[in-house]
Parts: C-alpha cells; structure tokens; sequence
C-alpha cells in the first residue's frame, strides 16, 4: 500500500470536514511514524505543508481528533463483537477485557508546555502524561480514546480544573458505556485489568458499581483483613497491610502454576501462588493471591473480587 492508498483508507474511516481533512491525515500519518520529536516543526517538516496549519487545527478543532477516535473505535468495537467468546479461549469466566495503563512522551523541547516530572519506576522522566485504555474483544484489541494528564501550571494557565490521573480515571469510567461498543451484555463479562500504579479505593468502588470484576496488582501497605477477622472484630480495628496477612497466614499451602510466554522461543515460567479470601478496606470482598517466581522469589500481590 503506498501513501495515497492509505491516505484514501484512513480518509474513508474518519468523518472530519473535508477542508481540514487533509490537514487531519497528514498528523495523524505523522503520528503513526516513528520520529525523534513529535512537535508541529517536525509534523510540518514530514508533510511539506506549514506549521501554521497544524498550529490553527490543533487549535480550532481540538475534539475533531477525540470525536474521530471514538466512533473508531465503537465501528471497530461493533464489527468484532458480533459473537462474543471467552477470554482465553473459554478458560476464563470473562468476554470482555478493559485495559489501563500509562504511556510517557518525553518534552520534545526545553520550554515545553504541560510537562510534569513523572517516576515510572525506572527513574524520572519530563514529559508528558496519557493513560490508555483499550477493549479486549475475541483476541483482538480495540484503543479507546485516551485519558490526557494536565500538569497544575497548565491547569491554572488555562483556568482549568486540576485533577489527578487516578480522579481522571474514575470519571472515565463512569462514563463509560460499553453498549454503544459492543451491544447489550451482562455486567458480570466485564474484566478490568490495571497494574499498582491504578490500586485506589475509588476506582476499585467505580468498578464494582459497574458489576464488573477486577483484577488490580496492590500494595502491600493496602489494608486487608481475612474473612474470619472480618467477623470477629469491630470495622475500624484489625486491618493489617496485605504483606503482613499473608506472612501470618502461612498454614495456607502454596499451588504452581506453569505458563508460557508467547515469544518464539516459547519459554516456560513457572510460579507458585497461595489465595486467601478476604476484605479489602473501602472496597469489600475480595480474593486475595500471592505469587511469586519459584527460581527467583518475587513476591507480587493482586486481587480479584470474590465471584457471587
């Protein structure tokens, strides 16, 4: 496929007005290509058009690009959900998936607008901040529209109203409507999947009020109480952090588990955990499980709430 075909496939599935049409597809080329810096100078540089252009789209029509992504993803969303199957091949009790996670852009230049120091576990980064989310739907991934995070120098340069991308979150997912994706559905088909980064009580207690299930990698200073505490002990006493349950749960007998990666090498990993139902404070019911590596321990807490 050459560069007008695919200029004139991805003009078909964008519903923009056709005088900034042009514009719109050759940022979105630019986007899709691997470059150094992703500024209007390089985007101008790439089509050979001006950066004016871009500066006075980006500018005037800042939901067109939102708007197109969103009924993208709903056309594609619709087209392979027609016949909804398990996750896993069947192994799994789930049809739906919802991933969240972050991706960091570093600044393309010193002066920058709404950069932000960020700690992703490998050192800080200056840059800027988009969580994603994407539909897992029969084997295939469909990206919804992202979630931007504004710095609060941005938000008070732009009178804008500050909030965290835990905040941003749990708004999104209130929001969310999966029936214009993939049609009428049971609630309980619905997983949501998010890494320790997306442990917060509130997007834990936006979830549940979905009916739909979690799994989300926690802390281990989260409070958590087994069941049998749960009962005996008043609602304000008792918790302890997930770690310290579990080491004094110990009579609880550890399970393998083997799986394999899906390189060509097909490297087997195999890990041990243990599973222990419980409460988790602000949130409720839950199953609690913790692996680790046999070869190499590597402790890693995660939970999912208990099926009713």
């Amino acid at each position: 496929m050459n560069l007008n075909e695919l200029k004139d496939w991805v003009g078909k599935h964008i519903q923009v007005e056709k005088r900034i049409r042009s514009i719109c597809l050759w940022y979105l080329l630019f986007l899709m290509c691997t470059a150094r810096k992703h500024s209007l100078e390089e985007a101008a540089r790439f089509s050979g058009k001006h950066k004016s252009q871009f500066s006075r789209f980006l500018k005037k029509h800042a939901g067109a690009a939102v708007y197109s992504l969103d009924q993208l993803s709903k056309k594609e969303a619709q087209r392979i959900s027609g016949s909804l199957s398990f996750l896993g091949k069947g192994a799994l009790p789930w049809k739906i998936a919802l991933l969240i996670d972050s991706t960091l852009q570093r600044r393309s230049s010193l002066h920058t607008e709404n950069a932000k120091r960020f700690n992703h576990g490998k050192g800080f980064v200056i840059g800027h901040q988009w969580t994603n989310i994407v539909l897992l739907i029969n084997e295939k991934m469909v990206p919804l529209p992202p979630i931007a995070f504004h710095s609060r120098k941005y938000c008070r340069k732009n009178k804008m109203v500050y909030r965290t991308e835990n905040e941003c979150v749990v708004e999104y997912i209130k929001r969310l409507n999966l029936v214009d994706y993939i049609g009428p559905h049971r609630n309980s088909e619905v997983l949501v999947l998010a890494d320790s980064g997306y442990d917060d009580s509130k997007i834990e207690r936006a979830i549940i009020e979905k009916k739909w299930s979690f799994i989300v990698a926690l802390n281990k200073a989260r409070s958590v109480k087994s069941e049998r505490q749960y009962i005996r002990t008043p609602r304000s006493r008792g918790w302890v952090h997930v770690a310290e349950l579990f080491r004094t749960h110990c009579r609880v007998g550890w399970k393998p588990v083997r799986t394999f990666t899906n390189s060509a090498k097909r490297r087997r990993m195999d890990f041990r955990i243990r599973q222990i139902v419980g409460y988790l404070r602000h949130v409720g019911k839950v199953q609690l499980i913790c692996s680790e590596f046999k070869k190499n321990p590597m402790v890693g807490e995660s939970i999912l709430p208990a099926m009713i």
